[in-house]
C-alpha cells in the first residue's frame, strides 16, 4: 500500500493539468461542492484561500469517510495521507485525488523559545546523514518526500531548558492525531508512522521514553504551551500560524493539499 506514493507524487501534477484542461466547467462545479476538511488544518486553510463551501470535521481520516458516504463532495487532505489512504489495495479504493492546491513542508514544532528543536534539528541531521532517517521513511513509503537536512550541533538554552525538563522527567509526550503513514496505531494498538518512529529515535537520544498524546488538532498550539505535551509530531504544515506560536524545526518532508474525490 505505502509503495504507490511515490508514484501519486510523481502523476499528481499531470492530473492536475488534464482536469484545469477541461475548462469553465469545473470551476463552476468547484464553486457548488461541499469540501471535508480537518478543522485547523493547511487544509482548511486552503479551502478558505479558493472561496470553496467547507464541512469541518475532526481528523482528515473523517474528512475521507465524508466523501465515501456521500455526505460531502470532495476532501482536501494531505498528498502523503492520500497515498497511504486512497486508491487500490488501501482503505478507500474508489477515491482518487486530483488538484494540488498547495506545496510546503512538514517540521516539527515545540514550545516557543525551547531548545528542543535545536536537539531534533541535530538528530535530524545526523539521522539523515548515516542513511536511517531515510530506511525509516523507506518503510512508510515517504522516503521520495524527504527533504536534505543540513548539519546541525545542538544549541542548550543556558535558563529554562526543556531539554534538561524532559531528560528529568524522563518521557518526551508527543502530541499526534491518527494521521497514516506519519502516526497511526498498528494492530496492537501501538503508535507506529514516520513521525513516531523519528520521535522514539529523539526520545532514545535524550535517554528517556516517548509517549503518545492523541490531541484536538485545533488545539495544538494550547496543548502546546500549557505544558500538556512536549513536541507537536505530526505532519505540522510549516504556516506563518505554527512559525509565530511554535520554535519549529527545520522541515523534513515536503507535501501539498490535494484534493480528493470518488473515482466515479
Amino acid at each position: 500500500m505505502k509503495k504507490k506514493l511515490a508514484l501519486m507524487m510523481a502523476c499528481s501534477l499531470c492530473m492536475s493539468a488534464l482536469l484545469t484542461g477541461c475548462g469553465g466547467a469545473d470551476e463552476t462545479d468547484a464553486a457548488e461542492m461541499v469540501y471535508a476538511v480537518e478543522a485547523g488544518s493547511a487544509g482548511e486553510a486552503a479551502a478558505n484561500d479558493n472561496g470553496f463551501q467547507t464541512n469541518v470535521v475532526a481528523s482528515q481520516a473523517d474528512a475521507l469517510m465524508e466523501v465515501a458516504s456521500g455526505t460531502s463532495d470532495a476532501a482536501i487532505i494531505d498528498l502523503l495521507m492520500a497515498g497511504a489512504m486512497i486508491g487500490e489495495g488501501t482503505s478507500y479504493p474508489n477515491l482518487i485525488h486530483t488538484d494540488e492546491l498547495t506545496t510546503e513542508e512538514y517540521g516539527v514544532g515545540c514550545r516557543k523559545g525551547s531548545d528542543l528543536a535545536s536537539y531534533i534539528n541535530a538528530v535530524f541531521a545526523e539521522s539523515y546523514a548515516d542513511g536511517s532517517m531515510e530506511e525509516i521513511a523507506a518503510t512508510y513509503g515517504v522516503q521520495e518526500a524527504l527533504v536534505e537536512q543540513p548539519a546541525s550541533e545542538f544549541t542548550a538554552s543556558e535558563t529554562d531548558s526543556d531539554v534538561a525538563y524532559i531528560q528529568e522527567k524522563g518521557v518526551l509526550i508527543v502530541g499526534v492525531t491518527d494521521f497514516e503513514p506519519m502516526d497511526y496505531k498498528d494492530d496492537n494498538g501501538q503508535w507506529i508512522g514516520f513521525d513516531a518512529d523519528m520521535a522514539r529515535v529523539v526520545a532514545e537520544q535524550l535517554g528517556v521514553e516517548a509517549q503518545f498524546v492523541e490531541i484536538d488538532w485545533d488545539n495544538k498550539i494550547m496543548e502546546l504551551d500549557s505544558g500538556n505535551i512536549d513536541v507537536v509530531w505530526n505532519g505540522m504544515t510549516l504556516t506563518s500560524e505554527v512559525t509565530e506560536a511554535m520554535e519549529c524545526t527545520n522541515a523534513y518532508c515536503n507535501n501539498a493539499q490535494v484534493i480528493v474525490v470518488p473515482e466515479d
